[in-house]
């Protein structure tokens, strides 16, 4: 297990930022090394990708559901940008496969909300240690100064994730009809 001494991150800005012509290079550069660095994952380990039980669409509602236990259904589509119909189709793949329960929301009966069971917390911890030990190779590699500043830009990362998340959910966008979690 890789673990790493807990950072504190900058609080989001919940403005969005425009991205000056002057950074677009830097930001598409450092999008390819990104693509680049999960192709050679995906590559390297192929055959464990597919031993994994869950689909692309399901670790998705497995990584939302244990970041929000309880959370509506209809709150997860929004998130996902899919309609209702859509995620009830995972939803009722993953209740019958044991990794959701679905319950009626007791402040509002109207409302479905979900949770892992132990088998969906069993599957998002496969998935987590199937990541683990696929990065902990490639950050063995790196030189004690190196990892420092990886970890140091993944602060950055996370931190801007958290931003672009808070953005997101102060401006819900309509979900599209028939699209894939």
């Amino acid at each position: 297990m890789i673990c790493m001494e807990r950072t504190i991150l900058p609080q989001p800005d919940p403005a969005p930022r425009p991205v000056p012509e002057t950074r677009r290079a830097t930001i598409d550069r450092i999008a390819r090394l990104t693509d680049d660095l999960v192709h050679r994952v995906a590559t390297a380990h192929a055959r464990e990708f597919v031993e994994i039980r869950a689909t692309m669409s399901q670790a998705k509602v497995l990584h939302l559901v244990n970041a929000d236990p309880g959370v509506r259904m209809s709150e997860l589509a929004g998130r996902l940008g899919v309609s209702l119909s859509t995620l009830s189709g995972v939803v009722d793949r993953m209740v019958e496969q044991g990794y959701l329960r679905r319950s009626d929301d007791p402040a509002d009966r109207r409302h479905v909300v979900l949770r892992l069971t132990e088998l969906g917390d069993d599957q998002l911890l496969e998935l987590r240690t199937l990541s683990e030990r696929h990065f902990a190779p490639i950050l063995a590699e790196i030189d004690d100064a190196g990892l420092a500043v990886v970890e140091q830009a993944f602060g950055i990362l996370a931190a801007a994730a958290a931003a672009a998340s808070a953005r997101a959910a102060a401006s819900p966008t309509p979900s599209k009809e028939g699209s894939r979690p």
